[in-house]
C-alpha cells in the first residue's frame, strides 16, 4: 500500500475498513498508480482518475469516476454533473468484496476521459 494512502487511514476511525479498500484496490487494479489527491486516496491509470475514497458525514465514499455506466444497482449515488456512481460504508461488514472487484474489473473497461476535461472545458469524452 502507498506509504501516503497508509497514513490516511491510520488518521481514520475507520482504518480497517480503508485498509481493506485499499488492499482490494490494490490486488485488483494492477499497474494503477496510487496517491493523495485532492485530500484523499485515488487510483489512476495512464493518469486517469478511476477510483478513490474518502471520509464524509454518511461513512466512507467510495467512488468510481466512470460508475455511472457500470449499470451496478448498488452503486446508487450518483454524481450530478459527471460519469461518476458511489457507495458508502460505515462497517467493514457491509463490504462485498465480489461486488468491488466486479466494479474495479468494469473500471478497466469503461473510461471516461477525467484527465483532459480542463482542457476540454468541462466536456467529458468516453475512452473506452
Amino acid at each position: 500500500m502507498n506509504k501516503e494512502i497508509e497514513n490516511y487511514n491510520k488518521a481514520l476511525k475507520e482504518v480497517e475498513l480503508c485498509n481493506l479498500l485499499a488492499n482490494l484496490i490494490d490486488s485488483n487494479l494492477a499497474g494503477a498508480e496510487s496517491k493523495i489527491w485532492h485530500a484523499h486516496p485515488v487510483w489512476f491509470i495512464d493518469g486517469n482518475p478511476i477510483v478513490g475514497y474518502s471520509k464524509q458525514k454518511k461513512g466512507i465514499r467510495l467512488m468510481f469516476w466512470s460508475g455511472a455506466d457500470f449499470e451496478e444497482e448498488d452503486l446508487n449515488v450518483r454524481g450530478k454533473k459527471f460519469k461518476d456512481a458511489s457507495v458508502f460504508y460505515n462497517l467493514v461488514e457491509e463490504i462485498n468484496t465480489t461486488s468491488i472487484i466486479r466494479w474495479l474489473e468494469k473500471s478497466r473497461k469503461i473510461q471516461w476521459d477525467y484527465k483532459n476535461i480542463v482542457k476540454r472545458k468541462g466536456k467529458l469524452e468516453k475512452l473506452k
